[in-house]
């Protein structure tokens, strides 16, 4: 009895959804298509509607159109070349290149079907590399041959900075929506791209004037700072740091100076510096990162018996029985300077800190930050004939022969093998100290 009551039940049921189906049927039809428009409408919008954020970044620095910093240039174009993380070339705009001469003539083949964000093709005449002493042809619009006073092979490296059509107008997924001046520099920059994601840059004086700009909600993100306190104990504020190993905080020793002309004292400051105490060692001009780079060159490691042994031997020679050394520094090291001043003094050297926030003319040790060539090549630092950029005064025969061969060899493995012996014989007779690199700190609100 009671089955034939659930069936009875079930019959009924289903006889009144089916009647209620085909009355309604044209009103479940309409529902169902306005249903589909709603999902696909939804799918095409919000991912608009969400990526219409604008990040507002602050940066401290000021900068013209043309030297604005290297990670926005990357943003809004391309090179011929681009770099991997270890500094080794890989194929951007050019598909491919070649030297028929050995590092003299330069043939880059541009790959097809690459557009200006004005829509417009690239070819090789709009690629406005402004280099002296290379003279540049366009055989075609995808070839475009640089002809070189001398051999030169890092010239790929070179071509690997981001190339314009007109002021800031590059070949990325980015183009500039509005840009704002002050004179000759940059005030804002709003950015955006194919997906309608946006940003705004602005460029303040100093680190503080940015932080205030924070402070006043004018940016939500602040990069490349030096210093993030306070701002990096605020809730709701996210700080990230990361190390640059591109640069290296140094200390550059004048090798003409009457006690630093000695190779002995400069290595006994180099073996008193506590390194550990200021972040990630770096032992070398060249980033430990890079192809290049050799992990073997002497180290310094902190060791005060030895420094103090240097200083005693000297002074033995020496009718004058005190050292004194004049450190300059620029206002963001000066803590450093201190530091290492203390390091100086506990092996009998007597040390003053100079604060300058221009690199000086004239000096004895110099703190400063170094920015790391992208290739290994370092000719203008180091090389005995580059008077303005030398700032060590360093000459060397050795190293002279190894920078020359080094910036003419082709071969991969040479010059490997070169870069890898100049920071050995470099490192031996120390005419800077290698500290450390450089963190820096991005701020960002929740």
């Amino acid at each position: 009895m009671v089955n034939k009551s659930i069936s009875f039940t079930l019959r009924y049921t289903l006889r009144l959804v089916v009647e209620f189906i085909s009355r309604y049927k044209a009103l479940f039809l309409v529902s169902f298509i306005f249903g589909a428009l709603v999902f696909i409408v939804a799918g095409a919008v919000l991912p608009g509607i969400l990526s219409s954020k604008i990040d507002r970044i602050g940066m401290a620095g000021k900068f013209t159109v043309e030297d604005i910093p290297y990670s926005i240039q990357r943003i809004l174009s391309r090179g011929l070349t681009k770099l991997k993380a270890n500094g080794e070339i890989e194929p951007d705009l050019a598909v491919s290149w070649e030297t028929p001469d050995k590092g003299k003539t330069w043939i880059f083949h541009l790959a097809q079907n690459i557009r200006w964000n004005d829509n417009t093709p690239l070819i090789s005449r709009d690629l406005n590399y402004n280099f002296s002493d290379v003279e540049i042809q366009f055989p075609d619009d995808q070839t475009v041959v640089f002809t070189l006073s001398t051999p030169y092979s890092p010239f790929p490296t070179i071509v690997s900075k981001p190339v314009f059509k007109r002021g800031l107008l590059g070949s990325s997924n980015w183009q500039v929506d509005k840009l704002t001046l002050t004179g000759n520099f940059i005030q804002a920059l709003a950015i955006r791209d194919n997906r309608g994601r946006r940003k705004i840059y602005k460029f303040y004086p100093t680190e503080d004037q940015t932080k205030l700009a924070y402070r006043l909600a004018e940016v939500d993100v602040i990069e490349d700072l030096i210093d993030p306190s306070p701002l990096n104990s605020w809730p709701m504020t996210q700080t990230r740091q990361r190390v640059n190993d591109s640069r290296i905080v140094v200390i550059f020793l004048n090798t003409t100076d009457s006690l630093l002309a000695d190779k002995s004292i400069r290595q006994a400051l180099a073996y008193s510096i506590d390194k550990r105490t200021f972040g990630v060692r770096a032992i070398s001009p060249i980033s430990s990162s890079s192809w290049s780079f050799n992990p073997q060159v002497k180290s310094y490691d902190q060791d005060v018996v030895r420094a103090k042994e240097i200083i005693t031997d000297y002074l033995k020679t020496k009718d004058d029985k005190r050292i004194e050394v004049k450190l300059a520094s620029y206002p963001s090291l000066l803590g450093v300077a201190e530091k290492i001043s203390q390091d100086w003094e506990k092996i009998g050297v007597s040390t003053s800190v100079q604060v300058s926030s221009i690199t000086p003319v004239a000096y004895q040790a110099f703190l400063a930050i170094y920015d790391i060539p992208s290739d290994p090549d370092q000719y203008a630092v180091w090389h005995s004939t580059q008077v303005e950029t030398n700032i060590t005064k360093y000459a060397s025969p050795r190293i002279d022969k190894l920078l020359e061969d080094g910036r003419t060899e082709l071969e991969f493995a040479n010059r490997k093998k070169i870069y890898l012996d100049f920071q050995r014989f470099l490192l031996e007779d120390s005419p800077a100290i290698f500290l450390y690199y450089p963190e820096y700190y991005t701020i960002e609100r929740l």
